[in-house]
């Protein structure tokens, strides 16, 4: 009888870690399920591309997924029985031995008044979409503002006003700009904005978001189009399990990606809650997501087949930052990520971060290549696994 793994979410956790798996366990032995709401693969760290009317890269499921084993379900999570091994979907029902948590995160408004209602998004495919129309509709001179001052909102914000000169571009952000930057990084993003002639709302916090205006604590600011990048939630269905959660939502897991409370489920990207260098929180990203795929991945296959768990340390090198299709940011990070006073800017950084996105969304269609296929026999019974 087949080992029945389920992975919940096909974003850069969850396709990588199903790749990883089926390149890790002989097909006979295994049944890896892949949920998805859409056919094909959102490389989300680009939708501020797609929102300026940029065209990306098709990158359907079936053929990333071709000749692999992996069975793609296309269908939303609505909700998971931890204590029964169920999965419940739009199209109905499916049991695992193996659960595999990678549903990501989504923007959150934080209880902003008018946010919801007024500001766009970028923290999904259809939102990013919905943007590109807003904007392709405003005629010169219109403003449009950005909130939100971190990684998310320096890319958007630089992407709209190169794109879009013509229009008025401003940023809100709570803290000073860049402030989790080097000096040198802050003083490179500085300049971009000067050049790009971005207005920057400082030390501004945002208390509600209006159709054509924001208030923050410093006036109001016009905005015929409000760009919401102000932080990100994850979604509530782990919640309402009974698996540990912290009081974010985000599932509590140990070294090897497997939850604190429930072992036979594992917890990847921005819905887990791992730890890394210093013992510090993982931020939310990419380069969070795809180390912990690895992780769970061949910690799954090592329990399965007897096989010695990995332990590599999950550690930042540097963050990369668009902004906009020229100009970029590679800021060198401790392993804890703590910036340090070593940059790279200019064409040679924007390039370097085009290569960054590139090979991850590369990395989810290949994720063993020039690896062989060491496909190991699962000596753990199946049958002995409690079921619903």
């Amino acid at each position: 009888m087949q080992h029945r793994i389920v992975v919940l979410g096909a974003g850069y956790a969850g396709a990588f870690a199903a790749g990883r798996l089926a390149r890790r366990l002989r097909r006979e032995d295994v049944a890896i399920t892949l949920v998805n709401a859409e056919p094909d693969f959102v490389e989300r760290v680009r939708m501020h591309q797609v929102a300026t009317g940029q065209t990306l890269k098709p990158r359907p499921f079936r053929e990333m997924f071709a000749g692999t084993g992996v069975d793609l379900r296309f269908a939303t999570v609505t909700a998971v029985d931890v204590d029964r091994k169920t999965v419940t979907l739009s199209d109905g029902v499916v049991e695992y031995d193996t659960l595999v948590y990678a549903l990501g995160s989504r923007w959150a408004d934080h209880g902003v008044t008018g946010a919801a209602e007024h500001a766009d998004q970028l923290a999904s495919r259809p939102g990013a979409l919905r943007l590109r129309e807003r904007l392709a509709a405003l005629k010169a001179g219109r403003p449009v503002v950005v909130v939100g001052g971190g990684l998310t909102g320096l890319e958007a914000v630089t992407e709209i006003a190169e794109a879009r000169p013509d229009l008025d571009v401003a940023l809100v952000a709570r803290g000073d700009l860049g402030d989790w930057l080097s000096p040198k990084g802050r003083a490179h993003v500085r300049k971009v904005f000067t050049g790009l002639g971005i207005t920057v709302h400082e030390n501004a916090a945002v208390s509600a978001v209006e159709e054509d205006h924001v208030v923050t604590d410093q006036g109001t600011v016009p905005a015929a189009v409000t760009v919401w990048t102000a932080g990100f939630t994850v979604h509530p269905i782990a919640a309402a399990t009974t698996l540990e959660t912290n009081t974010d939502g985000r599932i509590v897991v140990d070294g090897t990606m497997r939850s604190v409370s429930h072992p036979d489920v594992y917890a990847i990207g921005d819905a887990a809650l791992a730890r890394g260098a210093g013992d510090k929180p993982l931020r939310m990203s990419c380069a969070s997501g795809q180390p912990m795929a690895w992780q769970a991945a061949d910690s799954i296959a090592a329990r399965l087949t007897g096989g010695r768990l990995p332990h590599a340390p999950l550690a930042y090198f540097n963050q990369c930052v668009s902004l906009g299709r020229k100009e970029g940011l590679i800021q060198y990070v401790t392993a804890d990520d703590r910036a340090r006073n070593a940059v790279l800017t200019g064409r040679f950084a924007a390039v370097y971060k085009e290569l960054i996105c590139k090979g991850a969304a590369w990395g989810v269609a290949n994720p063993m290549y020039g690896l062989p296929a060491r496909r190991r026999r699962v000596t753990t019974d199946p049958a002995t696994a409690p079921r619903p």
